[in-house]
């Protein structure tokens, strides 16, 4: 039993040192139009990002059968944030109509988007001290 111990510390210090992995998907999008962006987060006061100038890492993934996947690798132990734009005409910015997004974005920890549960990094972050899987609902308004 304490040889099993030992091999469990070691392997959690091994995973330490490689970071962590993120896997991130998401599904029912309207179309397979575009790309999806998948932009992470690791700092409060970085998310809503319209600009996507504050991002940690991002991603940009091709769309298949409405569905979407990426997977960050190498993370260290650490708060994080998702941010999902289904970028249907692929122009790597969100598309407004009157203040409104015409495509669909979303969130970690968030179902629906409304003017009292707007976005922000304090309630869309999650701890990440693990390899992890994430499912993001994206919202389209």
């Amino acid at each position: 039993m304490r040889y099993l111990s030992i091999l469990l510390v070691l392997l959690s210090s091994i995973a330490s040192a490689d970071g962590f992995t993120l896997r991130v998907s998401v599904d029912n999008l309207r179309d397979s139009k575009g790309v999806v962006q998948f932009s992470l987060y690791n700092k409060d006061g970085t998310i809503p990002d319209e600009k996507y100038q504050q991002q940690y890492r991002e991603h940009i993934e091709k769309i298949s059968n409405n569905k979407s996947e990426t997977i960050f690798t190498d993370l260290p132990k650490g708060r994080y944030a998702i941010k999902i734009l289904h970028d249907e005409n692929s122009n790597g910015k969100i598309d407004k109509g009157f203040l409104l997004p015409l495509e669909g974005i979303g969130f970690s920890n968030y179902k629906s988007l409304n003017i009292v549960n707007k976005p922000n990094f304090k309630k869309a972050s999650f701890e990440l001290n693990a390899n992890t899987k994430k499912s993001i609902k994206v919202i389209y308004l």
